[in-house]
């Protein structure tokens, strides 16, 4: 009787997933619902990578080693460092929970242990796509033009998403490893030069060998490469291995990373209790 007992009472697998993405959805729910407190935020989270756009494009002028048009290079270089900058909000967002107690509250409830995660995640990237789509509006209104269908369009900003998607996940295990929003700022200054460390803004051909071929490696410019290869922008083709294989360096660049980050963060928010 007993074990017939636990049997009936034992929830399903299909009743656990039902309960699991309720929390995240209301998790998810909470953080966007700090947006609406706190547009400005939001709004300087969009403006920055405008105006660094406007920047490179406009004041700063063309990239070395660039042949012809180089907004049409620049524009899919400046997408795909977006989706590295800007990661200090969710890193600030996770540490603040963690200072004020938030996240032991949420564990001690009957919720999916990783709901947190996951809705900061999934409120991550809907920002990410919202920034991925004013800052393509913005390279179309300074001559920016992508030359193939819209199939490849699609595939160029699912790889941008996918690049982003990574490094939100090395941004949340390095949250909880910093533990103060101080130390966050002292990681996120470590995404500027490998930002910059890339064919975002300059070509690898125009840089001493040694140092292109640590560029041509960064994941971003193999995003940044496969991008505008499915653009039909300029920039896409090369003559080594990363840059003739750009796809599928863009894509398992990103797959690695979270293989490797996801866990960790998973684990360090289940030991934070312990």
């Amino acid at each position: 009787m007993s074990a017939i007992h636990d049997t009936d009472t034992a929830p399903a697998a299909g009743s656990r997933l039902g309960w699991a993405v309720a929390d995240s959805w209301t998790m998810t729910r909470r953080e966007l619902a700090h947006w609406a407190r706190r547009p400005a935020q939001v709004v300087v989270g969009l403006l920055f990578p405008v105006m660094m756009l406007l920047m490179f494009g406009f004041l700063i002028g063309g990239g070395r080693g660039v042949d012809g048009d180089f907004r049409a290079y620049l524009v899919p270089g400046m997408l795909t460092m977006t989706m590295a900058f800007g990661l200090e909000a969710t890193m600030l967002a996770v540490t603040q929970d963690l200072g004020k107690g938030v996240v032991d509250r949420f564990r001690s409830m009957p919720m999916n242990s990783g709901a947190v995660l996951v809705g900061r995640s999934v409120a991550d990237m809907l920002q990410s796509a919202v920034g991925l789509l004013v800052m393509t509006a913005v390279g179309y209104a300074v001559g920016w033009r992508w030359h193939e269908g819209y199939a490849s369009f699609l595939g160029a900003l699912g790889l941008l998403l996918l690049l982003r998607f990574a490094m939100l996940w090395i941004g949340i295990h390095l949250a909880m490893v910093a533990g103060t929003p101080d130390m966050v700022q002292a990681v996120q200054i470590l995404v500027w030069p490998v930002g910059f460390l890339s064919n975002a803004i300059a070509s690898p051909a125009s840089m001493p060998p040694w140092l292109g071929a640590v560029v041509e490696w960064n994941p971003l410019s193999a995003t940044a490469t496969a991008v505008r290869g499915l653009f039909g922008n300029p920039g896409a083709g090369g003559d080594s291995w990363a840059a003739a294989h750009a796809g599928l360096l863009a894509v398992a660049w990103p797959v690695a990373l979270v293989a490797v980050f996801f866990p960790l963060a998973v684990k360090r928010f289940r030991d934070l209790g312990r």
